[in-house]
């Protein structure tokens, strides 16, 4: 059971980790790159320690060279002089050095391809590296790019989807202004229907008699003559009405 809850746990952090590394991969890249620095720079140690052994072989090879003149050159004088003994022990000596120096140049040859694999397989593997780095960090700003460009065509089809459908607040608010027009127009309706027109003519008609009355008396008063109305075609006023019209004083003169 606690293996099991353990193994559960376990699960969920590795996915709440690759949550946090697919939402950040800048991060996780330069992480990456930093592990590449740090693998170069131990790559390069064990190279400097192959290099130190290539030259040490070389160090070798040449003293084991200069033994080499030596002892013959050695080995041929006490030859010359006839001294067999000591010419024999320096020629054994010889056999030695010639073989140590055989062995050692078989090394060095080694080692000197082996170092310049070394060399070769790192450049590609670092080459290599940093074209995918650089292919990342390209992808990366691609992502950025589609992501924005993502959101904002979301943006905008939800704005195209939700504008003018059904619940929106503009088309609620554009039917309730609709139907209060409608409302109003109906209110005028009814109202024009219920006014008496004919009432309206004669309280108009009965204002603008009070109002001659008015201003007949006031030129009676003093003494004003009013000059009659313009007759209308077809029709004389009579002299009565004339009289009525104008007041007293007028109808003394």
């Amino acid at each position: 059971m606690a293996g099991r809850i353990s193994n559960l746990f376990r699960g969920f952090f590795s996915l709440f980790i690759s949550g946090i590394e697919r939402r950040n991969p800048e991060a996780l890249l330069e992480v990456e790159t930093d592990n590449l620095r740090k693998q170069i720079a131990s790559y390069n140690q064990g190279l400097i320690s192959h290099a130190a052994l290539c030259e040490r072989l070389m160090s070798q090879v040449k003293k084991l060279q200069s033994d080499q003149s030596d002892i013959r050159a050695k080995t041929a004088a006490h030859l010359r002089v006839g001294n067999r003994d000591a010419a024999g022990q320096y020629a054994l000596r010889l056999q030695t050095v010639e073989r140590e120096l055989d062995e050692n140049k078989k090394q060095l040859e080694q080692a000197e391809t082996t170092y310049k694999d070394l060399v070769r397989s790192r450049d590609v593997a670092v080459a290599n590296a940093k074209s995918k780095i650089e292919s990342i960090k390209a992808n990366i700003s691609d992502l950025k790019t589609k992501r924005a460009l993502a959101d904002l065509t979301e943006t905008a089809s939800g704005m195209i989807t939700n504008i003018g459908g059904t619940g929106d607040t503009l088309q609620r608010l554009e039917s309730m202004v609709e139907e209060e027009r409608s409302k109003a127009s109906g209110r005028v309706r009814v109202a024009q229907g219920n006014l008496d027109v004919s009432t309206l003519h004669v309280r108009e008609a009965e204002q603008k008699a009070l109002a001659d009355q008015a201003l007949a008396d006031f030129a009676a008063r003093e003494g004003i003559a009013l000059p009659g109305p313009a007759p209308v075609a077809g029709q004389i006023e009579a002299p009565e009405t004339a009289r009525k019209t104008m007041g007293p004083a007028a109808a003394r003169e």
